[in-house]
This record gives structure tokens, sequence and C-alpha cells, in this order.
């Protein structure tokens, strides 16, 4: 009898839900592995919800979600309650996702077991820790504790290299989240999302922790002036920190043609994204699924650990700036060469096959 490669598969939040149900179903599919899914809950509902639209149900639930927990409290109750499971479970791999504290506190604990960790879109970087932070702290940490670094471009993989990564452990595979999103993609339709007759849909994710403050109110100034355009609405589902909320309610609540609304579960996200003509977001994933759709870009960071959609001209860095985030804006709305020139690029992320690139490479390494 072929002995199983026990696999312990780490989410904590609804991206890494997304980026990893392609790569779970992918390994239970394989008759040599034993794949089994572990909750931190670090985003409680939304992980909930999205696992549940990928038939995904997890095998053991840390529950950790606490409202507005610090970063430090979070690692400290999040280390204490994996090294107990890590012991009890004793995966030949533990797999994470991505640069949230799951992945690196999940990539920290496997180190102390002794447990080789692997790592779904590793590489990513801007050189700056105060660009993203915390995440891209987290990327360096767990660049030095992974066995196998799964990059989604040449790109990454070549940031890697450069932190002197072995290149036996670093595969070039895409990006995971191409996979779930095709895949979601045939199955919601955009219909519910559609604006009214003659106006064109902006789609509005931002809650960055580095654009609180002044930025975040930037960004929403500059919502608020292209929502006077009578061509346009906006649908912007907010993020439940209390740093954005609270900023969101004062100055765009009421808005006859800015639709706020809770977090969106995953399937009507890939919904809104369909319906979208634009869309403005300081998320990472979206970065990755709005090529695949084609629909352009606008960052609302000065620094993108994604720069390989800015390069192709899929998307376009404006910051947390006012009047550059209204002039980008301004001109795919009203210029449709450009608008074309973005909407057309290929999608430099992949092309829906990295679960299975990733599973051939565990199948070789176990």
């Amino acid at each position: 009898m072929v002995q199983r490669t026990k696999f312990l598969v780490v989410v904590g939040t609804r991206p890494e839900a997304v980026k990893l149900a392609p790569v779970v179903h992918a390994l239970r599919a394989a008759p040599w592995a034993d794949c089994r899914v572990l909750a931190t809950a670090q985003h409680r509902q939304l992980l909930d919800q999205t696992l549940g639209f990928f038939g995904i149900r997890p095998d053991l639930d840390l529950d950790l979600m606490r409202p507005d927990q610090s970063l430090a409290d979070l690692t400290a109750r999040m280390v204490s309650a994996l090294d107990p499971v890590f012991a009890a479970e004793r995966p030949d791999w533990v797999i994470a996702q991505g640069d949230t504290t799951t992945v690196m506190v999940a990539a920290l604990a496997a180190f102390y077991r002794r447990i080789r960790f692997a790592h779904v879109e590793a590489g990513l970087r801007t050189g700056d820790l105060s660009q993203p932070f915390p995440e891209e702290g987290n990327r360096a940490i767990v660049g030095r504790l992974a066995s196998l670094h799964f990059a989604p471009t040449q790109r990454a993989a070549q940031n890697l290299r450069a932190e002197n990564v072995p290149e036996a452990a670093v595969h070039v595979v895409g990006n995971t989240v191409i996979d779930a999103l095709l895949w979601a993609a045939a199955r919601v339709p955009a219909g519910a999302f559609a604006p009214a007759p003659g106006r064109r849909l902006l789609l509005v994710t931002a809650h960055r922790r580095e654009n609180f403050g002044a930025p975040f109110e930037a960004i929403c100034r500059a919502l608020l002036r292209l929502a006077a355009r009578p061509d346009v609405e906006l649908l912007y589902p907010v993020h439940p920190n209390p740093n954005v909320r609270a900023v969101v309610g004062r100055l765009l609540a009421g808005h006859e043609r800015i639709r706020l609304c809770d977090p969106l579960d995953y399937p009507d996200m890939v919904a809104a994204m369909r319906a979208s003509t634009l869309i403005l977001t300081d998320s990472g994933g979206v970065q990755e699924e709005a090529p695949s759709l084609g629909v352009p870009v606008l960052v609302l960071r000065d620094e993108t650990e994604r720069p390989e959609g800015v390069a192709a001209g899929a998307a376009r860095l404006v910051g947390p700036h006012e009047e550059r985030i209204v002039a980008a804006a301004t001109q795919l709305l009203d210029d449709p060469a450009a608008y074309r020139a973005m909407a057309t690029v290929q999608n430099p992320y992949g092309r829906g096959d990295s679960a299975a690139a990733i599973v051939r490479v565990l199948a070789a390494a176990r």
C-alpha cells in the first residue's frame, strides 16, 4: 500500500480561502495525498461564506477572531493555538497562502515543530516594510522559513532568488486566484449588480491599514467627486474595521449614486467585478483577478507587490491621492482608446492551471 502524504492547509481570511480552494480540491483528488483543512478564522464570517461556496468544510476550526484585535494579541493567541494542533496532527506539510498573520504564524509554528512549510503566492515584495503593513514583514519572515515557494510570476521568483532562496525550492506556477475566478465566473451572473441604464459601475474596495487617517479621507473625497458624474454609480462594500467604517459613513453615506454595503461574499464579489466598468482598490487579489474579466484597475496605493499588472498595462498606481484618482478615473471614463488599452491586456498572473502545477511539485517532493 502506498504511503499517503499528510497535508494540513491553513486558512484564515477570505482571500486565502479563495486562493487555496483549488489547491485543496486538487490535493483531495490525488490518491497519494491526505489533505485536511484548518481554519484560524482570522476573518470569521467572510471565511465561512467563501469556504462554503467552494464546498469546503474545515476539519479543524480555531475560531480566533476577536473584535478590533491587535496584531500582537492575534499573533500570540495564534501561536499558542496552532502549536498543539500541529503536534497532534503531525502533517508532512503545512500549506498556507499569502501574507496575513495566519500565514506568518503558521510558517513559524511549523518551523518550531520541524514540519515542512509550502508557501503559495510566494515572493511578492515592495521592498518597504511599511508598504503594505504588516504584510511586507510577514512575507519576509515566511520567505526565510518555507521549504517550497510557489511563486505566481517570474518577477516574484527573482525576488526570492535575490534573497538567496535555493533555486530548487522556487517554482513559478501562476496564481491560483485565476483558477478560482474562472471556476466562479462561470457560475455567477453579473445582473444583480448591473447599474441603471446610461450609467457605468465603479467598484471600490479600500481598507489598507497604511491608508488609515488622512490618506483614506483623500480617497473618499475622490470618490465623492467621481459620484458627482451623472453617468456613474459607485458600489463600495465597506470593510468592518472601524477605522474604515467611521470615515466612509461620515463622508460617503447618503449619496444617491454611492451604494455602501457590507462586504460581499465571494460569488457576489465576482459578480460585481463582472458588472464593473472600472475598479478602484487597495486590495491585492483584485489586482490579479480584474484583468481576466477585462476590467481596468486603479490601485489606491503608492507601492504594489504586484507590479506585473502595472507593467502589462492592466493596472495603474494612483495612490491615496485625490487628484490622481480623479484624473485617472476621468480619463478612462472619457477616453475609449485609453480604456480599451487597459481592458484588453492578457492577464500576467495565470491561466487557471496553477493548482495542478502546485500538486505536481508536491508529488515530486514527498
